[in-house]
């Protein structure tokens, strides 16, 4: 599920030149990227009037891009890749957020500006130095077992109970007005961001297709719900703690900032005054700092990457394979959670990736990958890597794990390779020795997709509670979700889907119409920000 964003120094093709490691070798000490290290940023500069376009830059250049069918967004591991830049949102995941009376209680300690209704999750540590690789025994990053959130609103759909802060109205008030622009918004954002700051170029992809919007569309979604403190505050977290592993530290975020500002002054002109500057400052001083004390206190407990062997590489069809790695230290996750894979091919870039199995004895992880046109980790996960060669992964990631407090039982709808994550679920209500129902479809356009369906059966023959369909559209001329209507009733069970956007929407949609409430439907699509509905 990749989207190409970048060329290596060499192309890519060996690993040399301005890649961070060789293929089959792990990278000498001091080559790594740096780590968030937990610091206050310094204050961002309001830019006041915007300055002259700066020039164009070839970092707009176009590159190729993964295509999925019907769909412009990915989940993990599903039919094309998902993008991983700097600034991606994720879904909401470790750990559980602090409780709105908490982040009040730290912002009335705090002597930083915040929105009236919304305020910083924690003090920051300051000083934070820790080296990634020295906490293999902390405490691991898993989230409590527990109902996973449901998906947050649409900014549309999603007035506030309350009346807004004055804040939260000057920023949308500047959101309506810039988004006819946005994209003239994002590229004079990259332009000053580079021209002023070029320090921080060899941070992003070399190719800016696919990342250009995303930091921006990131940075705007979480001043648009600068009210959620529920949904923003662990939104941020996971963000802040996702971005060690790109070098990104506490100082890069002030530049960020005072670009972004700059970007709004100019294409909001038309409502643009100080007292809209200084809610903008307030605010991404707010989400800011939020996002540096996450990275701080993670990385006294865990690594900003893992490395990771490859041990296995099963190929399924001509462009399907299972790739088995092995961490190089302990790699602690919950099963339907996923996480961002490097290769050494493609320098900076990250794809996500769900893990096909429950957590293991032997500590391997296994992926399910298609490779999908021009996919540049797809393809390369799928037709180059072979036993030996170093990958790395980020952080565990993703909401959509099995609830062990409850006995409903789990209705798990799976299109393509995303019966990777189903399997891993199935495995993990085996390992816990519940014998509540569990029902798969998987979803696939003929029986070549069908490349896990044995794995599936045998599992099926193993435990008597569960069941398995395969729903293959060329033979019953009906779509996967449309399939689950003909059984159920499904009103005790939670439901579960992976797969194409296409489908978990379409997915979502038919669940609700049978009576499934949206809290009990759990799905993760990376490429959906928080605020974005199914």
């Amino acid at each position: 599920m990749d989207a190409p964003t970048t060329t290596s120094a060499d192309n890519g093709t060996s690993g040399g030149g301005g890649g961070w490691f060789t293929p089959r070798k792990k990278p000498t000490p001091g080559s790594e990227p740096g780590t968030a290290e937990g610091r206050r940023p310094a204050a961002i500069r309001p830019v006041g009037r915007p300055a002259p376009d700066p020039a164009p830059s070839a970092d707009g250049t176009a590159a190729p891009s993964d295509a999925t069918t019907g769909s412009t967004s990915t989940g993990p591991d599903q039919e094309g890749e998902s993008p991983d830049a700097i600034p991606t949102p994720t879904p909401v995941a470790t750990p559980p957020a602090p409780s709105p009376a908490g982040a009040r209680a730290a912002a009335a300690s705090s002597p930083r500006p915040a929105p009236t209704a919304f305020a910083p999750a924690s003090e920051p540590f300051a000083g934070a130095t820790t080296a990634p690789d020295a906490h293999a025994a902390a405490e691991p990053r898993v989230p409590a077992q527990r109902p996973a959130p449901a998906t947050p609103p649409s900014p549309a759909a999603s007035a506030p109970a309350e009346e807004a802060s004055p804040d939260a109205v000057l920023i949308r008030r500047a959101m309506a007005e810039v988004a006819p622009v946005a994209d003239k918004v994002t590229s004079y954002f990259y332009a000053l961001l580079f021209v002023r700051h070029p320090d921080l170029r060899p941070l992003f992809p070399a190719a800016m297709d696919t990342q250009r919007d995303r930091l921006l569309r990131a940075l705007l979604t979480a001043a648009e719900h600068i009210d959620n403190t529920d949904v923003l505050v662990d939104y941020l977290q996971n963000l802040g703690r996702g971005h060690r592993k790109y070098g990104t530290r506490a100082e890069h975020y002030p530049a960020v900032g005072e670009c972004l500002i700059g970007a709004l002054a100019k294409y909001a002109a038309g409502v643009w005054n100080e007292e809209m500057e200084a809610a903008w400052v307030r605010t991404y001083t707010t989400i800011s700092q939020i996002m540096i004390d996450a990275a701080a206190a993670d990385e006294l407990r865990a690594p900003a990457w893992w490395y990771a062997e490859v041990v296995t590489h099963d190929l399924r069809t001509p462009d399907v394979a299972v790739v088995t790695v092995r961490p190089d230290q302990p790699y602690p996750f919950l099963a339907g959670q996923y996480t961002s894979l490097e290769t050494p091919w493609w320098p900076r870039i990250w794809r996500h990736y769900s893990f096909a199995s429950a957590p293991r004895s032997d500590g391997l992880l296994s992926f399910h990958v298609k490779a999908v046109p021009a996919g540049w980790v797809s393809n390369a996960l799928v037709h180059r890597a072979r036993p030996g060669d170093i990958i790395r992964l980020g952080p565990p990631a993703g909401s959509m794990t099995v609830d062990h407090t409850t006995d409903s039982g789990l209705l798990c709808l799976g299109g393509g390779t995303g019966i990777a994550p189903i399997k891993a679920l199935v495995e993990d209500v085996a390992e816990h020795g519940e014998r509540r129902p569990v029902e798969v479809f998987y979803g696939a356009r003929t029986d070549h997709d069908l490349y896990d369906i044995d794995t599936m059966l045998r599992l099926q023959q193993s435990h008597p509670w569960l069941s398995v369909r395969a729903i293959i559209d060329q033979q019953a001329h009906q779509q996967l979700p449309d399939a689950i209507r003909a059984y159920g009733p499904w009103n005790e069970y939670d439901a579960y889907l992976s797969g194409p956007p296409g489908m978990i929407r379409s997915g979502v949609d038919a669940l609700r119409d049978i009576g499934i409430p949206s809290d009990r439907i759990r799905h993760d699509s990376v490429e959906e920000l928080v605020a974005a509905g199914p």
